[in-house]
């Protein structure tokens, strides 16, 4: 890049993460008007037999944060259901289901021919997209806006933690107790605007001298891991992968044997801190170099599961953001993607 160029880089992508709180905090609250809670009460969706995500890239790791937080809730099982089952294939039967279609842009033809197959085959459909007017909106049944407003670096940030508001919203509406946990957690986040990890220089220290990163999380933890990984890898051309610490120690353990880089994410749920201090100790001892993130680094307050998945996103968004700059790349725009990626 000239100069010039590299002094403009990475400006959308540091306005929209600053933005995310206040996002967070007002989708939480507003993203369901009174006639989507109509809407959804005429639905009758606590008769749904089983709950599917359609969702692509970091939309798709938003929709793993919340499946762990609506089956925590709802007792339903709730899962990821591959877009090309109606893209490409014949579609299948989802009557008495309810399929959640999570799109930043509601515009990538696999998503929009999901949502129509979704609802031909009997499921309830319902959208949580960012642009207005949209055709995966036109297809769905209900539609809850995530509420970032114009997004304009390729990266999705602001809108992936609108995404986590945005269906903790909806779950506050199937869950009437859970509404109350909702809301106190818009609050806090929505007060955290500008908190920094205190280990930030290390962390971006740390990753530029990285050649391999693992991203480990639990629960709602994993699906932020997976978002992570995929910033470092679109945005900072680095190796990044995400793994459950249920699952890490099976075989990717033995990657430690060269230099690796582990990133804990730890919503600070106390049913997780056996599995992550676990994953911790092995990786350490095999000579890995280890950083855990937790909301407590920055003294937040009580979170939900989800809403604390969303603030490590927050909270490490900047260290990509740093990265990339620091290794010559414009985050706003990476050589080889666009803001939206048709698939079929």
């Amino acid at each position: 890049m000239t100069e010039v160029a590299m002094r403009d880089a990475g400006r959308h992508m540091r306005a929209e993460i600053a933005e995310a709180p206040g996002v967070f905090a007002r989708t939480v609250q507003a993203a369901v008007s009174a006639q989507a809670a109509d809407d959804l009460a005429a639905m009758q969706l606590g008769r749904m037999r089983a709950i599917y995500t359609i969702a692509r890239g970091s939309s798709d790791a938003a929709a793993n944060i919340l499946s762990y937080e609506f089956m925590r809730e709802t007792g339903v099982p709730m899962t990821s259901l591959p877009p090309s089952v109606f893209s490409l294939g014949r579609g299948v039967d989802l009557a008495g289901t309810l399929s959640i279609v999570v799109s930043q842009s509601g515009a990538s033809e696999d998503l929009v021919r999901s949502a129509r197959g979704a609802r031909d085959s009997g499921g309830a459909v319902i959208a949580l997209v960012n642009a207005a007017d949209s055709p995966v909106q036109a297809a769905a049944h209900v539609t809850l806006p995530i509420g970032a407003g114009p997004e304009l670096a390729v990266p999705a940030t602001k809108s992936v933690i609108g995404s986590v508001a945005a269906g903790m919203a909806l779950l506050a509406q199937l869950e009437p107790d859970y509404a109350a946990r909702a809301q106190a957690s818009a609050q806090v986040i929505g007060g955290l605007d500008g908190a920094v990890l205190p280990d930030a220089k290390a962390l971006v220290s740390a990753l530029l001298r990285a050649q391999h990163v693992y991203v480990i999380g639990r629960d709602t933890g994993f699906g932020a891991a997976q978002e992570l990984a995929l910033k470092l890898k679109e945005t900072c051309a680095l190796h990044a992968e995400a793994y459950s610490s249920s699952e890490v120690l099976h075989g990717p353990l033995q990657l430690v044997t060269k230099p690796l880089l582990v990133l804990i994410l730890d919503t600070g749920q106390t049913d997780v801190q056996a599995s992550l201090d676990t994953a911790e100790a092995r990786f350490r001892a095999a000579g890995g170099a280890v950083y855990r993130i937790r909301p407590a680094d920055v003294n937040a307050g009580v979170l939900t599961p989800a809403a604390a998945a969303a603030l490590l996103l927050y909270l490490t968004y900047p260290l990509v953001l740093a990265v990339a700059l620091a290794l010559g790349h414009d985050p706003d725009a990476p050589a080889t993607l666009s803001k939206v990626t048709q698939t079929r």
